[in-house]
C-alpha cells in the first residue's frame, strides 16, 4: 500500500496575521476574514450546521452529485489529477473516485498535518491511489508545488465557498484555477439566490448553532493573537443583502466595549458590528458568464429541483 505524501508550503507570518486581523479591527466598519472560524471547534461547529434542517448547501450539492454524476463526468473521465481545494475530511472528492476513475488525489488545505489522518484513512481504502496533502492557504495564492505532477488537473472546488470572495475576488481567484488546472477541468459548487427567508433560516438558525459558530471566531481570536473578546458581550446577525446579493454575517456589541491586545485597543459603541462574513448567492447565467470570463469554456450546470444550489463543470 502507499503512503500519502504532505507537504506544508509556507504559511502567512505571525506578524504579517497579527497585522492583518487588527488592521481590520481598525476599519470602519470592524471586519475579520471568515477563515479564522475554523480552528478545531469551529471546525465542529460547521459540521453541526450542515446537519440542521435549515441548512440546505451541503445535502442539496450531495443530491446533485448524487444524480448527475455520470452526465459531469462524461468528458472528464478518465481523471489523472483530482485537486482538491479546502479538502477538509476529503468525504466529498472520494465519492467521486469511482466515478470520475481518479488516479492521483490531491488534498489542499490551510494545513498539511490537519489532512494527515483523513488522507491516511482514505489510503487504506484505495491502497493504489497516489495522495498528496498540502498545506497552503489559497484565499491569498494559489500556486500549485511540481509535486504535484504534471499534465491537465481536474480542480474540485465544492460546497459553495466561492461565496465567500466578492464578485471581482472571485474573478481573480477563479483566473488562478484556471491557470492551475493546467489545461484540464473545473467542478464547483455555487449557491444560487433563492427567497430571502430561506436564506436567513439557513444562516441564523432556531438552535443556535450558527450563532455558536460565528461566536467562537472571537474565542479563537484570543487564543491566536491575544485579545481578551468577552464572548458573552457579543451576539450573532445575519441577513441578506439584495442590493449585493450576499449573506451577511456580523458580531454585535451588546453593550459598550473595549477590546484590547498587546500593544492596542479597540473601542465598540453597543449596536457596533463586526462583519465576519459574506456569502454571496449567484444567479446561473451570471456565473457561467464569471467562469467564462475567467478564461474556462463548455460550461455545464445541473441544479436541483428547487433551482437552490449548482454545480458547474468546465474546461480549462
Amino acid at each position: 500500500m502507499k503512503a500519502p505524501r504532505l507537504l506544508q508550503l509556507a504559511g502567512e507570518d505571525p506578524a504579517a496575521t497579527r497585522a492583518a486581523i487588527f488592521a481590520g479591527f481598525s476599519a470602519a466598519p470592524a471586519v475579520v476574514s471568515p477563515k479564522y472560524f475554523y480552528d478545531a471547534l469551529g471546525s465542529r461547529l460547521f459540521s453541526a450546521i450542515t446537519e440542521l434542517p435549515e441548512y440546505y448547501p451541503t445535502r442539496t450539492e450531495a443530491r446533485i452529485f448524487s444524480c448527475f454524476i455520470g452526465e459531469m463526468a462524461a468528458e472528464l473521465v478518465p481523471v489523472t489529477t483530482l485537486v482538491d481545494l479546502g479538502a477538509g475530511n476529503c468525504e466529498k472528492a472520494a465519492s467521486l473516485f469511482a466515478a470520475l476513475q481518479v488516479q492521483r488525489y490531491v488534498a489542499v488545505d490551510i494545513s498539511a498535518s490537519y489532512l494527515r489522518d483523513s488522507l491516511e484513512s482514505l489510503q487504506r481504502k484505495h491502497p493504489a491511489m497516489d495522495m498528496l496533502g498540502i498545506g497552503l492557504d489559497f484565499s491569498r495564492t494559489l500556486t500549485l508545488p511540481a509535486e504535484v505532477g504534471e499534465g491537465p488537473r481536474t480542480m474540485f472546488y465544492p460546497g459553495s465557498s466561492i461565496g465567500n470572495f466578492t464578485p471581482a475576488e472571485a474573478l481573480a481567484f477563479l483566473q488562478q484555477v484556471h491557470l492551475a488546472s493546467a489545461g484540464g477541468a473545473l467542478l464547483i459548487g455555487v449557491d444560487l439566490v433563492k427567497p430571502t427567508d430561506i436564506l436567513e433560516r439557513a444562516y441564523d438558525d432556531p438552535l443556535g448553532v450558527t450563532a455558536a459558530f460565528n461566536r467562537n471566531l472571537l474565542r479563537h481570536l484570543n487564543a491566536l493573537v491575544g485579545t481578551d473578546f468577552a464572548i458573552d458581550d457579543w451576539r450573532h446577525v445575519a441577513f441578506f443583502n439584495a442590493r449585493e446579493s450576499r449573506i451577511e454575517m456580523h458580531l454585535e456589541a451588546v453593550k459598550a466595549t473595549v477590546v484590547h491586545w498587546a500593544d492596542g485597543e479597540r473601542a465598540f459603541v453597543a449596536g457596533e458590528r463586526l462583519h465576519t462574513e459574506n456569502s454571496y448567492k449567484w444567479r446561473s447565467e451570471d456565473f457561467a458568464d464569471l467562469l467564462q470570463a475567467a478564461g474556462f469554456r463548455r460550461v455545464a450546470s445541473w441544479t436541483d429541483e428547487n433551482g437552490w444550489f449548482a454545480v458547474f463543470r468546465a474546461f480549462s
